[in-house]
């Protein structure tokens, strides 16, 4: 295929270039009606390129196929069977794949535990049961890791009806799972698999990075571009390849969940960057891949503060490592990660990809260069410079690894539309959670609705807030009261 045309962002700019009109939305008319005060800040272009798919870019009957060509290079680009834009973010991609897979199925779907709070909020939606896979733990540094081919091929064991298995890789903190051994399992039964590999849209595009779910058989691929490509935030793209995923009822399900005025700007987006990937990815991760690789050593050398790799690797931990994902334990300067980025935020204007209790991480892109890494590493250093022994210990709950793994009593969905009451967290040990508690980012969610509360995962919620912990979707943002099944 010709993956120097980019059907999309070609008609956008013929659009243009015409001089198209449209007595539709959006009401602004291509900038005409933009505030001024907004434009100046935004920008006049951004919507000049902001018009209705159809009837705008395209005809009401979508006679050009402008979308349709642009995800067909875009599942030749990565060697998929088959490729579907959305604009709703991987949030909607992962659901849509869920109730093609598992919609109706009153067996369930086996999920990794360590799944995004997208994924709880599909099980809510769609009603199906969570068979849940465990992750492997590290209890010592309270990490957890995707897991392994074996303990996937127990939970098969042991649910051996559900309609199919759903994992994340890479993790928010750059770990991988085993995908062809997960594969194979889930192949053996005839089951397929869906990879949640939101972090992993530039894993394609160059052979030192970790394995790309579609070259060792995953069944569908859900990818955030916006997230290590060169999309805007909330485009997506799944993937679908092999007979044991209905593209029809694939479709079906997107149509569902997809908003019927998708945004142009980020389909055109997409296309754009999948020709720079094509053409130049490579060469453009090689320079990232050399960055990422200096500002690991540079900051490693700083006292207290560990970049984590062979930690993170092993027959307990992690298969493979994306090390783009740039993690720190701050642990051994006495701070928290939570202490690292806020004071980064505040005294350097730089913004971390994610922190937790002990740790903070950077994502270095294509884009970044030794420019940006240096600013990292200078930043870095003048935090822990900064720091003094009169730093105090947190007083931080790190429950044992059985006290995460809560038992599921009822479905997700019947939990959260159920009767409901709000209890003292005090008083809420043993009941059963009617919301999702999920400290973002990374979003991966602690307490599921449905799952039966235990006094460690309460106390760590608890003390967790308490030292900087965000829990965005909980119902009381202090968490002195938490919402549990009436």
């Amino acid at each position: 295929m010709d993956h120097s045309r980019t059907p999309l962002l070609d008609a956008l700019g013929e659009y243009q270039r015409l001089g198209r009109y449209g007595f539709t939305p959006p009401g602004h008319r291509q900038s005409r009606g933009v505030d001024e005060r907004v434009a100046a800040i935004i920008g006049a272009d951004a919507f000049r390129a902001d018009v209705l798919a159809t009837p705008g870019v395209d005809d009401r009957l979508s006679r050009g196929g402008y979308l349709s060509r642009a995800e067909e290079l875009m599942a030749d680009a990565v060697g998929a069977d088959q490729t579907f834009f959305a604009t709703c973010g991987s949030s909607l991609s992962v659901k849509a794949a869920m109730m093609a897979v598992a919609g109706g199925n009153e067996n369930g779907l086996l999920v990794a535990r360590d799944s995004h709070k997208s994924i709880v909020a599909g099980l809510i939606f769609s009603g199906v049961l969570p068979r849940w896979i465990t992750p492997r733990w590290d209890a010592e540094r309270h990490l957890s890791h995707p897991p392994s081919p074996e303990q996937v091929r127990q939970a098969w064991e042991k649910y051996p009806e559900a309609a199919g298995a759903l994992i994340v890789s890479p993790s928010p903190y750059g770990t991988c799972a085993d995908i062809a051994g997960i594969a194979r399992v889930c192949h053996e039964r005839g089951k397929p698999l869906i990879v949640d590999e939101a972090w992993g849209a530039h894993l394609p595009f160059h052979p030192d990075l970790p394995t790309w779910a579609m070259d060792v058989g995953a069944d569908i691929c859900v990818v955030s571009v916006h997230k290590m490509g060169g999309g805007f935030e909330q485009s997506s793209v799944f993937h679908v390849q092999g007979d044991l995923v209905d593209p029809v009822r694939l479709r079906h399900c997107v149509d569902l969940l997809m908003t019927t005025s998708p945004n142009v700007l980020i389909y055109s987006a997409l296309d754009g960057w999948r020709r720079q990937m094509v053409e130049r990815g490579q060469d453009l991760l090689d320079a990232a891949l050399r960055t990422a690789r200096r500002t690991r050593t540079e900051l490693n050398s700083i006292p207290g503060i560990q970049v984590m790799e062979n930690e993170l690797l092993g027959a307990e931990a992690s298969h493979d490592l994306d090390r783009l994902q740039v993690l720190l334990d701050v642990s051994g300067t006495g701070a928290t990660g939570y202490d690292a980025e806020d004071w980064l935020r505040r005294e350097r204007l730089i913004d971390m990809g994610l922190s937790d209790h002990r740790r903070t991480l950077a994502t270095i892109s294509y884009a970044d260069d030794d420019e940006t890494a240096d600013m990292l590493i200078e930043a870095i250093g003048e935090w822990r410079a900064q720091l003094t022994d009169a730093t105090s210990p947190h007083a931080l709950y790190l429950p044992a690894p059985h006290e995460l793994q809560l038992d599921t009593a009822i479905l997700p969905r019947d939990a959260f539309f159920g009767s409901t009451e709000m209890v003292p967290v005090e008083e809420a040990a043993g009941r059963v959670a009617a919301e999702q508690l999920t400290p973002y980012p990374p979003g991966i969610s602690v307490v599921v609705p449905g799952e039966r509360l235990d006094q460690g995962v309460l106390d760590y919620l608890r003390t967790g807030h308490e030292i900087g912990l965000n829990i965005p979707d909980a119902t009381d943002p202090e968490l002195k009261t938490v919402r549990v099944v009436a």
